[in-house]
Parts: structure tokens; C-alpha cells; sequence
């Protein structure tokens, strides 16, 4: 059992949680997630570990309420408890000094960025933050991405805060105005990706994504998770969940992400037909 230490509302359908899992705490490292359950029926949610306190013993979470499942973890409340959370899981991100990384996030996507950008900082590197998304209310992380960057930039579709457009849009002004960017992380929707690899892959810039395909139990045997990344199946659990994004079949990716929407729409219908009542 896990517990819910506090919770915040970051925007619409997004909240932090702090969880204690103290052992999780002492060992993460930047890049790896664990997998959460919230009771005995509950499917497995893979979510980054954004930030820890080994001291406290706590990991921070940040958790979009798109699904049934999301939508019953974020309704708990700070004391109460999640049954499991496995971790920490996946490969770590390689952080190394490389001279000038811009980290791109697109809507929840920042939540996953920022704990590399906060490593590649720490490493001594120039980082150079973009934060997008669709509206300003759905801006997250601002405060903490200023506080780890040498520079952010912000992007809505609406124009609503920062500047009009695509977060590809500030990253072509960025690579314009440097001499030499050593390296790009992505994460956030899947076509966000594959337009910012389109644009990398045309300065020979190396690109890394972070993927968060359909998973069931993180330790590479359900094959549920696998991914075609330069051609070979990789799964992303174990062999990831960071690649090279100019190697990911994003087409192969968005198809397999579909699989279950007509039993996730289902869920969702069924929740509000019991909360109206029916």
C-alpha cells in the first residue's frame, strides 16, 4: 500500500500526487516510471516518476484523468492509499555534459521532460525548455521548468499564452539560432513527436522520445508494450521508454494505441451512467 501524501490541481483533468515508496525514492532515476494498481480490479497505469525526496521517502506523479481508470486515482485524496506501486521501471535516461539539449513538452508531456531537463542541468548542460499546449490552462510546470532552464518557451494553439502555434514552431527558431544543439527530447502526443523528429531529422540533430504505449507488466514478458524502432520490435518497458525518434514507426505506434479505445469509451459511459444514477 502506497499513501497519498498531498494532491494538487495543475489543470484541467491534471494533479500531482506525492505517494510515500520510500525504497522507489532512494533508488529512481531520471527517465523511469512505476506502474500503480489502484485496488485488486483495477488495471496498471504506467506514469514517470517526476520527482522524488529520499529523505522523506516520497516520488511525485503526475496523473491526467482521461480514462476510468485515471479518473478513479486522481479522486482520492491526500491520507487515503493506492494498493500497488511497482518501480522504479524502465531503462534511465543517459545523462551526460553535452553543451546545449532542448527538452519539448507538449501538454502532459512537460511532467516527463522535466526530470531529465532537471539532470541534464544539474550535469552542467544549457538546457533550453519548450512547454506547449493546446490553451494556457493547460500550461503545467511553468514555475518549475524556469527554475531548471537556461531558457523556456512557451507555445498555445490559441495563442491564449505565449506565442501562437506549435511547439515545432519554437524549436525551428531555436535550432535557427544556434550554433550546435547536442541533443532534442520529445514527449507528449504522438504526432507532436513525429513533427518534431521531422523537423530534427532535417539538421541531423539527435533526437530522443519518450513513448507510453499500452502496458501491462512493465518487466518486458506480456509483449503489450512493443514498439518497431528501427526496424527491430523493442519493448518499451524494459528498452525504454526513451528512443530514437528519427527510428520510431510513429504510424505503427498511433494504430496500436487505438486498440482498446472502443472498450475504454465504454468504461468511461458506464462510469457516468453509475454516478448519474442509471
Amino acid at each position: 500500500m502506497s499513501k497519498i501524501v498531498s494532491k494538487k490541481q495543475l489543470s484541467e483533468d491534471v494533479y500531482r500526487l506525492d505517494l510515500e515508496a520510500p525504497k522507489i525514492a532512494l533508488k529512481r532515476k531520471p527517465g523511469q516510471f512505476v506502474i500503480l494498481r489502484l485496488d485488486e480490479l483495477s488495471e496498471r497505469i504506467p506514469l514517470t516518476i517526476v520527482d522524488s525526496d529520499s529523505d522523506k521517502g516520497i516520488i511525485t506523479i503526475i496523473v491526467q484523468a482521461v480514462g476510468e481508470t485515471t479518473r478513479k486515482i486522481v479522486s482520492k485524496n491526500a491520507g487515503e492509499e493506492i494498493l500497488d506501486v511497482a518501480g522504479p521501471l524502465g531503462s534511465p535516461t543517459l545523462i551526460e555534459k553535452k553543451g546545449i539539449v532542448v527538452v519539448v513538452g507538449g501538454g502532459v508531456g512537460t511532467a516527463v521532460v522535466y526530470p531529465v531537463a532537471k539532470a541534464f542541468k544539474e550535469a552542467g548542460n544549457n538546457v533550453i525548455s519548450v512547454i506547449g499546449a493546446r490553451n494556457k490552462e493547460l500550461i503545467i510546470l511553468e514555475d518549475e521548468m524556469e527554475t531548471i532552464s537556461d531558457k523556456v518557451y512557451i507555445t498555445t494553439d490559441d495563442g491564449s499564452y505565449g506565442a501562437k502555434g506549435f511547439v515545432t514552431d519554437a524549436l525551428k527558431n531555436i535550432i535557427a539560432g544556434k550554433d550546435t544543439i547536442a541533443e532534442v527530447l520529445a514527449v507528449g502526443p504522438v504526432p507532436m513527436m513525429k513533427a518534431v523528429c521531422e523537423v530534427t531529422k532535417k539538421f541531423n540533430i539527435k533526437t530522443m522520445v519518450s513513448l507510453n504505449p499500452i502496458m501491462v507488466d512493465g518487466t518486458g514478458m506480456c509483449g503489450a508494450c512493443r514498439v518497431t524502432v528501427g526496424g527491430k520490435t523493442k519493448f518499451t518497458c524494459v528498452d525504454g521508454p526513451e528512443f530514437d525518434g528519427h527510428k520510431v514507426d510513429f504510424d505503427e505506434l498511433s494504430r496500436r494505441l487505438k486498440s482498446y479505445s472502443k472498450m475504454e469509451k465504454y468504461g468511461e459511459e458506464k462510469q457516468e451512467g453509475c454516478c448519474k444514477g442509471f
